[in-house]
């Protein structure tokens, strides 16, 4: 069994620490991210905010006051004007709708055809349930849904580095030919590898334990250099997130990225 805490102080038992060389020996101990109470303290925080009682919801948490994401608008918007018409957007790992509902005061229906999110099976039933309409869909897989919907552009913003085999997925992603790729709030180190962490998760969130990923930028970045262009890259919208650390060492950083497809747009 992993020992997780073991800090005197409070504020250091949170955070990202460890090198791990085994996933599945890690999820094994702590669990992880499909812990039904995490779905369920989500998705009570965006029926408040779809309910217009709360302004803004993010990693399950509401605000009275909201975040707008910039530059992920930006991608959207300059998406939207390289094909002149509103783009369909397909959301891999968003959750219940949570980037759907912050970006859609400026991202209405000129820019958004429909927002398709991929994620697992139960927040996928509990968002058919509770948020689904026209523009809003869930899907178990990104073969799901693309057998009723053709994506302009894939977003991932939060999600791969809490994937087991991120490069197996990464490469398969950009084999999907996408037009447009936003990578946000993904998460890097300046180590030469990558680096497999355990993230505590402040219990004022939710109460959580899981494996984490940070990336090796070059080795991240190979998997599109081929077939997309980058336009531009960014850090993350959120304060206190450009730079993260590790065994409370400042050597993380969290930031995203906007690929366009060559082949489609020189």
């Amino acid at each position: 069994m992993f020992k997780l805490f073991s800090s005197k102080s409070k504020k250091s038992l949170y955070g990202w620490s460890g090198n791990y060389s085994n996933w599945d020996d890690l999820v094994d101990s702590v669990g992880g991210y499909n812990e039904v109470s995490i779905l369920n303290k989500t998705r009570d925080a965006l029926l408040q905010v779809k309910n217009g009682t709360a302004v803004y919801e993010r990693d399950s948490v509401v605000f009275d006051k909201i975040e707008h994401p910039f530059p992920l608008l930006s991608c959207l918007f300059r998406s939207a004007a390289l094909l002149q018409r509103p783009i369909h957007i397909l959301d891999f790992g968003g959750s219940l709708g949570s980037t759907y509902f912050q970006t859609k005061g400026f991202a209405g229906k000129d820019i958004c055809a429909s927002w398709n999110i991929v994620e697992q099976e139960h927040y996928v039933a509990a968002g058919q349930e509770h948020f689904e309409d026209d523009c809003l869909k869930f899907y178990p897989s990104i073969e799901a849904c693309l057998k009723v919907q053709q994506p302009d552009l894939i977003l991932l913003s939060g999600s791969v580095q809490y994937l087991p085999e991120p490069h197996v997925f990464l490469k398969k992603l950009a084999a999907f030919n996408f037009d447009f790729v936003v990578f946000d709030r993904t998460t890097f180190h300046h180590g030469e590898q990558d680096r497999l962490t355990l993230q505590v998760v402040p219990p004022e969130i939710y109460s959580a334990a899981y494996p984490s990923w940070f990336f090796q930028e070059k080795r991240f970045l190979n998997h599109f250099t081929a077939g997309y262009k980058t336009i531009c890259e960014f850090p993350s919208y959120v304060p206190g997130e450009a730079v993260l650390s590790i065994d409370h060492k400042p050597i993380g950083y969290n930031k995203g990225f906007y690929f366009v497809n060559k082949s489609k747009y020189a």
